[in-house]
């Protein structure tokens, strides 16, 4: 872990998604952070001394999901596989495979394996798999702030190295290079997951803080300073900032597009190696994504916290 030093520091965006605004103060306390998200390895263990079963394993209860077909009912996980070609980029179905047998020792399905990726951020895990491991692991996961922070690396700037995504045409993290959902050039190197610590660190010595996978924070997903609507409209330059912000009420976080799904969702920070330039531009420390809490997926990981 690194030991992240306390401070002040201007959250958000005003400048790419409406999520990310309004930019504003905001202060942490000091705590440390794993240097890499946690691994295929690392969360092997957490499951061999636990017999942890993750959520993608246990089948779903149909009454949780309605809608859906009892004879879909069996436990998998969601898995990306890239279309033929062009498609209507509002139908995210179309590249999302939900596969019977996927969990985060069968990334792909049941006839995959994590052997020779053990280095490779873990994936296909929930955001209860995910507390599961920090509690075991005397750790917890990290505020949205915290994460931010971290992910800055000390800078102020729209990328965690600076304000240009490639600069020199140098591959500094694991996204998308090409036409998503179709067309990855690789230039990375990597189609899917890399091995962490593969790209350089932050300012703060910290590995893949940018894409690769999504990371898990504790934080309820809502609008910026629902907590604190009058703080938050103050000049982001000003004085004061708000102390160890958390996010929205768990009520609050519930998706209004299926108001018949009850499922909470949290805040995902990071992007991953599924962000491209013409899809979701969230390789950035100040972009966010709500995801629902029983969500595991081939591009969702999480590394943890310790707060002192």
């Amino acid at each position: 872990m690194r030991l992240i030093e306390g401070g002040r520091f201007l959250m958000g965006s005003d400048r790419f998604y409406p999520e990310e605004a309004p930019r504003r103060a905001v202060r942490v306390d000091s705590f440390r952070i794993d240097v890499t998200p946690v691994t295929n390895a690392q969360f092997a263990r957490f499951v061999a001394e636990t017999d942890h079963v993750t959520l993608a394993e246990i089948a779903p209860d149909p009454a949780d999901y309605p809608g859906l077909d009892p004879e879909q009912a069996k436990a998998g996980s969601l898995v990306f596989e890239k279309t033929a070609g062009p498609v209507d980029m509002s139908d995210f179905s179309l590249w999302w495979q939900f596969r019977f047998g996927a969990d985060w020792r069968h990334p792909l399905g049941p006839d995959s394996s994590i052997a020779g990726l053990e280095d490779h951020p873990v994936v296909h895990v929930a955001y209860d798999d995910a507390e599961a491991y920090a509690r075991w692991a005397g750790k917890a996961l990290p505020t949205e702030a915290e994460w931010e922070y971290a992910a800055r690396g000390g800078s102020d700037t729209d990328y965690a190295w600076g304000d240009e995504l490639a600069p020199g045409g140098a591959m500094l993290a694991n996204y998308w290079q090409g036409l998503f959902p179709f067309a990855n050039t690789m230039l990375d190197g990597y189609e899917r997951t890399s091995p962490v610590g593969h790209y350089p660190a932050n300012g703060y010595g910290l590995y893949d803080m940018i894409g690769n996978v999504w990371e898990w924070t504790s934080d309820w997903f809502g609008t910026p300073g629902s907590r604190d609507k009058k703080v938050f409209k103050r000049r982001p330059d000003a004085c004061c900032a708000i102390p160890n912000p958390r996010g929205a009420r768990e009520y609050d976080s519930l998706d209004p597009g299926f108001p018949e799904v009850r499922i909470p969702r949290k805040v995902l920070k990071g992007g991953s190696h599924l962000c491209a330039a013409n899809y979701c531009q969230r390789y950035r420390p100040a972009a966010r994504h709500a995801q629902s809490t029983d969500s595991a997926t081939t591009h969702i990981g999480f590394r943890c916290v310790v707060r002192v």
